[in-house]
């Protein structure tokens, strides 16, 4: 499992399990980030959570990757998920940056922190030569996240119903920005 137990100066980052359902529950409760996820909002709570991580791990076993438990370091807090997804945009396989942040953790860096990491991870690894984030053009906070991650603003797309922005960073942006 990629990155698994990983630390960040205030997060320790896990694979996701079952055990997780309960805890990304609180996600789907009043979240006004929901309708940029093109998630099926008819959904309980309960649902939604179950599903969500049953693809995740579906993700890990078919070798795409998949989200991460983010937790508080000092407390293991469960705080929300980030991680690296497989995705494809207009036919072309791309190595998407997700992250998720439950609300009442909203503004504390938490969602920049783990982008950061899970960035590092898969350009130090070798695995891309760009990354990109896929973000409802809705969503600006979101959007300043993948800015802080060195990203840029790419195209304007359709995805899953959805009008998205392509935030990208190439594997020369990255060295740039580490001062390489």
């Amino acid at each position: 499992m990629y990155l698994n137990n990983s630390l960040t100066k205030r997060l320790q980052i896990k694979a996701l399990s079952h055990e997780d359902d309960r805890k990304w529950e609180a996600f789907f409760i009043n979240n006004p980030s929901l309708p940029f996820l093109g998630i099926d909002l008819s959904l309980t709570p309960e649902e939604q959570a179950k599903s969500w991580i049953q693809y995740q791990l579906d993700r890990y076993e078919s070798g795409r990757y998949g989200h991460h438990v983010l937790l508080k370091k000092e407390s293991g807090e469960f705080i929300g998920q980030c991680g690296l997804l497989t995705q494809e945009i207009n036919g072309e396989e791309v190595l998407e940056i997700g992250y998720h942040i439950l609300p009442k953790y909203w503004g504390n860096g938490f969602a920049t922190e783990a982008a950061i990491k899970f960035r590092d991870y898969a350009f130090e690894s070798n695995l891309c030569e760009g990354l990109v984030s896929i973000i409802d053009i809705r969503n600006t906070a979101s959007q300043k996240v993948a800015e802080k991650n060195g990203m840029k603003r790419g195209s304007q797309v359709s995805y899953h119903g959805l009008e998205v922005y392509v935030y990208e960073i190439t594997r020369e942006e990255w060295l740039c920005l580490k001062g390489a």
